[in-house]
């Protein structure tokens, strides 16, 4: 839970950005299906870092968005 906790920090929002532009940049390298794929799979961390949500917390009993997950890793 610590890692989901830090991931909808801004930090971890952030890195998920980044993380998603290291993977467009290899799949642009890679080229061919392979690389299609990593690309179109690399659009979806930096998606779901700038729209503040994270699909992982609602598997484990938490909100979708980051900003009320932030909120009631705090509370606890």
């Amino acid at each position: 839970m610590k890692f989901l906790s830090f991931m909808s920090t801004p930090i971890g929002r952030v890195l998920r950005v980044v993380m998603g532009a290291v993977i467009i940049g290899i799949g642009l390298a890679i080229g061919g299906g392979v690389g299609t794929a990593l690309v179109v799979f690399g659009f979806l961390p930096p998606l779901t870092g700038v729209l503040g949500i994270c699909p992982i917390n609602p598997l484990v009993g938490r909100p979708l968005r980051c900003d009320e997950a932030c909120r009631t890793a705090t509370l606890r």
